[in-house]
């Protein structure tokens, strides 16, 4: 059984692994978790694409086992050529600005409604 510090150990190995990855290649070489969390792609379709040959990946020894690297330009690249992709995008963004004009309006009305009860 591992004890902390040889999780804390492997750990450290294997983000100094990533790191040299992505010095010597010049693109950031990441985890279809932190693809996922930065492009918004989905891991299924991230897994399609590099199954397709539709961006790169290598297989690398994680702390948990083998791990699954792509290349985060390559994501981004391949996400803005995917309608579907851009059209949820656009619909996000949307409704985050409708979220914003919201918020504003409710400050504004409960500012008018402030002032109604001070009179």
């Amino acid at each position: 059984m591992d004890t902390p510090s040889d999780w804390e150990g492997r750990l450290a190995h294997w983000q100094n692994e990533l790191e040299l990855f992505e010095r010597l290649d010049e693109t950031p070489w990441v985890t279809l978790a932190r693809a996922e969390a930065e492009t918004g792609v989905s891991r299924s379709a991230l897994r399609s694409w590099y199954r397709n040959g539709e961006i790169r990946s290598r297989l690398v020894d994680g702390p948990n086992g083998p791990q699954r690297l792509v290349q985060l330009e390559a994501v981004v690249e391949r996400a803005a050529a995917s309608p579907r992709i851009q059209r949820r995008a656009e619909r996000e963004v949307g409704l985050e600005a409708r979220v914003t004009l919201l918020r504003h309006r409710v400050d504004q009305l409960e500012l008018r409604l402030a002032a109604l009860e001070r009179k």
